[in-house]
């Protein structure tokens, strides 16, 4: 399963965010779907770990 962290935002407050891309499996047909969210950086690795 390919997941990535694709780019790093900067807001001028100190808050840095990501945009994470992860690929998921649908169970009932096998096609891949995309999720897409924008995180705290610190919260990207809970995204990717999640089910």
């Amino acid at each position: 399963m390919a997941k990535k962290v694709v780019a790093t935002l900067k807001k001028g407050d100190g808050v840095v965010l990501a945009k994470c891309i992860k690929m998921v499996k649908n169970p009932e047909t096998g096609n891949y779907q995309f999720k897409e969210a924008i995180k705290l950086k610190e919260e990207a690795k809970d995204f990717f770990n999640a089910k």
